[in-house]
């Protein structure tokens, strides 16, 4: 997004034993007019199986009316007895299990998704269930079930089979690119100065350079999953100046995020300087990208996973309210190869900060918007979105998914306390269906700022991931939970 609008307006491992999906909509003929239109898709995938036990997740698609608290109920054909759910509740009858909503993911509109993991045993077999129920409707319709590899005792790295490990980790039990994977939408790219976001992380999450001669160290985490490795940036950078240079991709597929600048990847913006801001993250000192304007950094991932085109994606990142300003455009995820403003849906990225670009704004922000190129965006269209509001915390989780053809949704919250708040879901504005990624990554400024001009946003980033997917709103719940248990202060 360039900053002149005026000037240049812009209008897991899977050893799946069976796949079950459902799809109905109301069956009867004739219904009273106030009655509400019922609908529903289930998607049932054994994703992993071990002699005696099995782990398993499902979604639910809600194609009817908007439902405020659902129960999915369905029949085990051959004894199979669920032992852990997580992302609801659950009982168990015999072979009679129902399934309700937890306190976070009740809500399902037209069109939106819950999900839920949960782990369980067999004997003999474990055919996947052949009828679902959501709220009492039947859910009837074609199955497709899918046949993996008989099951085997799990691999050295895998728990015993009496504590296996779930494939929708509980909040807190692994990190967010964990998290999301198991949700069916891994990441692709994962940048943090403050942490890991997987659990088995253990290599360098940026790099230092210092003044005095030029040279850079890695900065790491202090143990598998942990937080920076702070004393190593204070030890190199005494009695001298350092600048951040490129921070690392946790994802292993290489998108590494280098400084627009002179000796970076090509632009005409400066790093950031290492030490300007440091908090803490579970107790441990670790330092911020501080961004003061006249910084930015970028990727060119479009042959290295981000997604392009109208791929669906989702991300999320952990700023600040506290450092912004209406200066275009602080924004983290996908943007222009060729770093100019390409037209409408070229740019699909989050969007931090008071501008108001379009008018009409209620309030002075700070807000999560969408930049979606020639505009940022409250909602589903130029208009106002009354739904909007401010984040003025110390630490903020902003989200952003979009399926790249008809929708996308925008949420935000205090990063260290409470759920996400649901900003916008709903219908791509006018001109952005379907969308046109180009598959570059941006982060501190916007897709067309800093090959020929100064950057002009003031941001702070922490932490954030892009993923390929649509995430559900299960997993972005996950998420958020582990991001306030992080410990942010």
């Amino acid at each position: 997004m360039r900053e002149n609008r005026f000037l240049r307006r812009r209008p897991a491992l899977v050893a799946a034993t069976a796949t079950a999906l459902l799809l109905v909509t109301a069956a009867a003929t004739q219904t009273p007019a106030s009655a509400a239109t019922a609908g529903c898709q289930v998607n049932y995938t054994v994703s992993s199986s071990w002699q005696g036990g099995f782990g398993a997740n499902v979604t639910i698609t809600n194609l009817g009316d908007p439902v405020d608290g659902w129960r999915l109920t369905w029949s085990y054909a051959a004894g199979q007895t669920i032992t852990q759910l997580w992302n609801g509740s659950f009982t168990q009858a015999g072979a009679q299990v129902t399934v309700t909503n937890a306190s976070y993911n009740g809500a399902i509109p037209t069109n939106g998704t819950a999900s839920f993991g949960f782990n369980g045993s067999w004997t003999g077999s474990n055919p996947a269930p052949t009828a679902f129920s959501l709220n009492g409707t039947t859910c009837t319709g074609g199955v497709n079930p899918t046949t993996g590899p008989p099951p085997t005792t799990p691999p050295p790295t895998t728990p015993p089979p009496t504590t296996p490990p779930p494939t929708t980790p509980p909040p807190g039990t692994s990190q967010p690119c964990d998290i999301y994977a198991a949700g069916g939408t891994a990441c692709i790219a994962a940048h943090s100065t403050t942490r890991a976001l997987y659990a088995a992380y253990n290599g360098s999450l940026y790099q230092v350079r210092r003044s005095s001669d030029n040279t850079t160290r890695n900065i790491g985490v202090l143990s598998p999953g942990g937080r920076a490795n702070a004393a190593s940036q204070d030890s190199f950078c005494a009695n001298t100046t350092c600048v951040i240079t490129i921070i690392f991709d946790q994802s292993g597929r290489g998108n590494n995020l280098g400084y627009q600048g002179a000796g970076g990847v090509g632009g005409a913006v400066q790093p950031a300087v290492a030490n300007k801001e440091s908090v803490t993250v579970g107790g441990d000192k670790v330092y911020s990208l501080y961004i003061p304007g006249k910084s930015s950094y970028w990727r060119d991932g479009h042959l290295t996973g981000v997604p392009t085109g109208s791929a669906p994606e989702g991300m999320y990142m952990v700023t600040s309210g506290t450092h912004v300003n209406s200066g275009c455009c602080f924004d983290y995820g996908n943007s222009e190869t060729t770093r100019r403003a390409d037209g409408a849906g070229a740019m699909d990225a989050i969007y931090f900060g008071t501008s108001c670009w379009f008018g009409g704004c209620s309030g002075s922000g700070p807000w999560v918007q969408a930049d979606l190129e020639y505009g940022l965006y409250p909602g589903g269209s130029s208009s106002w979105n009354s739904n909007q509001r401010a984040f003025t915390s110390k630490f903020v989780t902003a989200t952003l998914k979009n399926n790249g053809t008809s929708r996308f949704a925008i949420k935000g919250s205090n990063a260290q306390s409470g759920s996400l708040y649901t900003l916008y879901d709903g219908s791509l504005p006018r001109g952005y269906s379907p969308m046109r990624k180009q598959g570059a990554i941006i982060l501190g400024s916007g897709g067309d700022c800093c090959i020929d001009n100064t950057n002009q946003s003031v941001g702070t980033f922490y932490e954030g991931a892009m993923v390929a997917g649509y995430p559900s709103d299960a997993t972005e719940n996950a998420v958020q939970a582990n991001i306030t248990a992080a410990g942010y202060r």
